[in-house]
Parts: C-alpha cells; structure tokens; sequence
C-alpha cells in the first residue's frame, strides 16, 4: 500500500560563523532544535554552511586567496569526524533529519577540498554524503569534483529524500538521476551570491531553478540559502576596496518550499536570517505525475538511455588477488613483501 507522509519543513537562512567551526557547528545545533521545537521533521541548511563559502575566490586573485583558502582547509571538516557526530546527535535528539552543506577535507589529502552535503536520518543515522558534482566558475579554485557514489536517493519514514548543492540544481542530468530513483523530497542548499554580474538577480534565479525542477518532477523542493552576515563582508573587506558593495547587494538569497505543482508554499525569506516553514504533503505529488511522468509513462526509454557511474573516484584502489590468480601463494606478510616481489600498489606480484 503506498504511504504518502505529510510533515513540516524547515529551510534555514542564515550565515555561518566565518571560518569557525566549533561555533558554526552550535549555531547548527542551536537551530536544528528551534526548527524542531516548532514541529519539524525535516531541516535544511545552506551550501557549504560550515564553516562558510569562499567569498575572496569572486574578488580577490588566486595569489591573494591562497591565505584564505588555508584558512578554510584548517577549519574544514572530515567526513565522519567529531563535528558530523555533534550534527548526528542533535539530529537524533531533535528526532529530525537533517541535510546541512559542509567543505570536507578527505582524510588523504591536505590540499584538496569538497563541497559535501550531509543526509542525516532523524536516529542519528549518517545516511549519506554527496560533494559537489562541478563547482561553479571561480569555486574551482576552492574544491575538487565530486562523484556519483552519493548520488543517491534515501527511502526516509518522511518520503525519499535527494539533494544538491548550489549550480547542480541547473543540471539536468543530476536532477533526472536523483528524481528516477523515485525522489519526492529535494533539497537544494544555496549561498547567497551578491557578487554574481550586474544583471544577475541571484534570489530569482534560486526561485526559478527549485520551480523548474518541482515542476519537472512533480516533487517538493525545499530550498536553504545562506545569507552574507557583517562579519564576512568585514573580512573581505579589509583586504577587496570593493567588497562591501559587492556583498551588500540585495535579492541575493532565497529560501522557501515548493510544491510539485510549482509554486511556492508559505512564505519564502529574501536576504533576511530565518527559518521558513512549510507543510509537505506527498499525496500532492500524484495527481501531477498522472499528467506528466518523466520517469515513468511520461518518457520514451527506448529512445533515451541515461547511465550513471555510481563509483567513488579515489587516488589508490586496492585489489587483492585471489588465490588462483596467486598461483595458489598465499598473501606476503610485510616483512618479507619487498623480498618476494610484492606490489604494494595494486596488491600483486
């Protein structure tokens, strides 16, 4: 028998504790409990919201950023680590999931960044962790491409639930992939871009990419963007001229819920810290999809053919021989390794 949930949604917007960890972590904690307290079951964060988005990589040259960039990497987070415990604890004591935006720094590497997203289930439960695909124009200077191996839909007591991060919400494919695993939740974290061209209207550009993709996939879409707080625009301020007008643009930030249907439900937030609520109610999600199914009647399979490489991408993989591949040898200990002609690369003789 089909379950279709109803629930209440947060989307948070709000600005980190720059280039803070342990404070940006108890601001999350903090507010994983206030959403809670107010019925929630489900609480979204911002991109990258620990600890925070490199905004000297829109303003400053890749020299001058480099000191910024170190910075990030010392208070950037390891994946599980002690402050993914802190975020798994609160969730489960809020009894919440929740889907925060983190930079993740891999255990192998000190020079290398991703821009991670967080499922957690409300037991505590780290269901998933997804990085960034591509980032976008000037983040490259800051993280490395993701992988699909987290590009997954979790099968949650609230409905399956999927993410992106930021500019993947404009890419079709990884919007498709997500919605063909029967995704019915989404939530697409955001930073506020006041730095974007001129001509960019960054808050309704949010609007129309969580629109776009509600409607394609008659699904809801629950959109957290940050919000550029004084501190940061101090902090780049006091080595960019143009700083502070580049970052006090307004319509920079959006966040709000919407339906499958397409438009908005509640009351979104502009520019402004706060917590947007909305109902979520997956019975909406059927009658749309009678009309349009794009991963279902609504498609031609036969014609299209989407694959996804669902391996995680690492710098060494380790296979080990089986014994017949071994001419039935057993494994080298390491002593004796080097001696027998043992490679320790690829696990071979």
């Amino acid at each position: 028998m089909l379950s279709t949930p109803s629930f209440t949604a947060a989307a948070v917007q709000a600005a980190p504790v720059f280039l803070n960890t342990q404070a940006t972590i108890d601001k999350a904690v903090r507010l994983i409990h206030e959403a809670a307290a107010n019925g929630a079951r489900l609480v979204a964060f911002p991109e990258v919201f620990v600890p925070g988005y490199p905004y000297w990589s829109w303003m400053m040259s890749p020299v001058m950023g480099s000191a910024w960039f170190e910075r990030l990497v010392r208070q950037s987070i390891t994946v599980p680590g002690p402050e993914v415990d802190r975020l798994c604890e609160a969730a489960r004591q809020a009894n919440a999931y929740v889907v925060i935006g983190v930079n993740e720094r891999p255990s192998h590497s000190v020079g290398t960044l991703y821009n991670t997203i967080l499922t957690i289930g409300s037991d505590g439960t780290l269901l998933g962790r997804h990085r960034k695909l591509v980032p976008t124009w000037a983040e490259k200077l800051t993280w490395g491409n993701g992988d699909a191996s987290g590009l997954t839909v979790h099968q949650t007591e609230i409905g399956p639930l999927g993410s992106l991060a930021c500019g993947e919400n404009t890419n079709t494919l990884a919007r498709f992939s997500l919605l063909a695993q029967g995704e019915l939740i989404h939530v697409a974290s955001y930073i506020a871009l006041p730095v974007a061209p001129p001509d960019y209207d960054m808050a309704e550009a949010i609007k129309v990419r969580a629109m776009a993709h509600s409607f394609e996939g008659k699904v809801f879409t629950i959109v957290a963007c940050s919000t550029v707080s004084e501190e940061i625009v101090e902090a780049m301020a006091a080595e960019c001229d143009d700083a502070r007008s580049l970052l006090t643009r307004r319509n920079s930030a959006f966040s709000g819920v919407i339906g499958p249907d397409g438009r908005i439900v509640g009351a979104p937030l502009i520019d402004e810290e706060g917590i947007v609520y909305a109902e979520v109610d997956l019975a909406r999600c059927i009658q749309p999809k009678q009309m349009h199914d794009i991963v279902g009647h609504y498609n031609r399979f036969d014609i299209f053919d989407l694959r996804v490489n669902t391996g995680a991408q690492a710098p060494l993989q380790i296979r080990t021989p089986s014994p017949e591949a071994r001419g039935g040898r057993p494994l080298p200990n390491t002593e004796d390794a080097a001696a027998a002609g043992w490679n320790r690369a690829d696990q071979s003789f």
